[in-house]
């Protein structure tokens, strides 16, 4: 049966509002932060804590996508979930390691010469997002196995409930308690995530109790999952995780040593942030692709043609605040910069105007790859995006002389491009076969 873009559509749709609320949970925290006591150092503490808890996370991410593409049957959930447990354990692991005295002091004095008032707000918030991996990791694993059985409203419904519980914490701290504004922010959002892990292991229940009493599927020639076919498949997906999420920082210390770099250092995370909210409608698409393929991936083309239109749509959202007056809008009413920083981040934003059409094929070719069980090319592909912003921005920002900003925002889409190139005819090789 074919399916049709209206049918992609609504499978999809609730999985993009997952992704936009999550978006929208940043904007929401640093207002409040914004209206605590020592604003810029809470800000700051916040930004690095939060930075460090999603890079310690990074290898818990693409349980999504391995769920969605792995459990069939009672046998490969229980390894999977096994898997899952061991993962988010050793993520909890490393951030418990982080926080050792000794550890800590050398990582945020020693390696990143952060200032002491920083540095002893992010410990505190460092501790509040101790549930934070183990949370994520189990919430993404169970998202994927209802995504396989197509409840991706589901999905959606835990992160209301995130989004919620995250709010009314955050609400709370900030009326009653007097606390930093970095350690309002951490728990908030710690409680947030392990609320929509209990409630995703509640929806899930009934396509559990499906699973287990599923006769497992034996494929001709091919062994049962276990843990080693689990690892081989997983680890180029975790790999590619901590290298992506790599770039940021990178261009943020590059950034530090171009031209005009307070200003680039200011504008790049309201640029990136206003860019996200449209890149997550591609990046929401890439559990749907997975899940929509077909085991022959018999509906690659439907699933193309749904692809282009979407990605020409998020792209063409954000040309319309870029090349519009509501720039300005976005950036000095709602982000709050000065008309100077403001008319600093048009220029970037204008840049990054492809970047949404080139998410939403890239989450296409990771759909393709990921269902074909083919997962190093896309590392691959991420260490070829990520040394190619690096080049780019040596040329641009050192070599060119351009402003920082500009610089970073040139080479991050060259970068993904680069990436994008490299994939297509692994994936052209991948359909070729099926």
């Amino acid at each position: 049966m074919r399916h049709s873009n209206r049918y992609i559509f609504f499978f999809w749709l609730p999985l993009a509002a997952t992704w936009v609320m999550m978006a929208m949970e940043g904007p929401f925290l640093a207002a409040l932060i914004a209206r605590l006591a020592d604003p810029k150092f809470n800000l700051a503490a916040h930004g690095v804590a939060f930075a460090l808890a999603i890079l310690i996370e990074a290898p818990v991410i693409m349980l999504m996508s391995a769920a969605t593409a792995l459990v069939v049957d009672g046998h490969s959930y229980r390894k999977l979930r096994t898997f899952t447990f061991g993962l988010s354990a050793l993520a909890t692991g490393l951030l418990l390691l982080v926080l050792f005295p000794p550890v800590y002091r050398w990582l945020a004095i020693t390696v990143m010469r952060l200032p002491s008032e920083v540095t002893e707000l992010m410990y505190g918030a460092l501790w509040f997002f101790l549930p934070w991996p183990s949370a994520i990791g189990y919430r993404r694993f169970l998202q994927g196995v209802l995504i396989r059985s197509g409840r991706t409203r589901l999905v959606a419904y835990g992160t209301v409930i995130r989004v919620i519980v995250m709010s009314i914490t955050a609400t709370v701290l900030y009326v009653a308690f007097s606390i930093p504004g970095a350690w309002v922010a951490a728990a908030a959002l710690g409680a947030g995530v392990t609320a929509e892990a209990a409630a995703g292991r509640w929806m899930a229940a009934a396509t559990i109790r499906e699973l287990l009493h599923h006769p497992d599927k034996n494929v001709p020639g091919r062994a049962p999952l276990g843990y080693g076919r689990i690892a081989h498949f997983y680890y180029p997906l975790a790999l590619t995780s901590v290298i992506g999420l790599a770039a940021q920082p990178m261009l943020t210390f590059f950034m530090g040593r171009s031209l005009a770099p307070i200003e680039s250092l200011a504008v790049f995370p309201v640029v990136h942030a206003l860019s996200f909210m449209f890149r997550a409608l591609g990046l929401s698409f890439q559990e749907a692709a997975i899940a929509l393929l077909g085991d022959d991936h018999e509906h690659a083309a439907e699933l193309g043609r749904f692809g282009l239109w979407l990605g020409l749509a998020s792209s063409a959202g954000l040309g319309a605040v870029a090349f519009t007056p509501l720039a300005g809008i976005w950036f000095e009413t709602i982000s709050g910069l000065t008309p100077e920083l403001a008319a600093f981040a048009v220029i970037p934003t204008m840049i990054l105007v492809p970047l949404p059409a080139l998410s939403v094929l890239l989450s296409f070719q990771r759909a393709v790859l990921v269902k074909g069980l083919r997962t190093h090319p896309i590392t691959v592909a991420t260490v070829i995006e990520v040394l190619g912003i690096a080049l780019l921005f040596v040329v641009f920002g050192w070599g060119v002389g351009l402003v920082g900003a500009t610089a970073a925002f040139l080479a991050f889409l060259g970068g993904r491009v680069a990436g994008n190139v490299y994939l297509i005819r692994k994936c052209a090789r991948v359909l070729g076969e099926w």
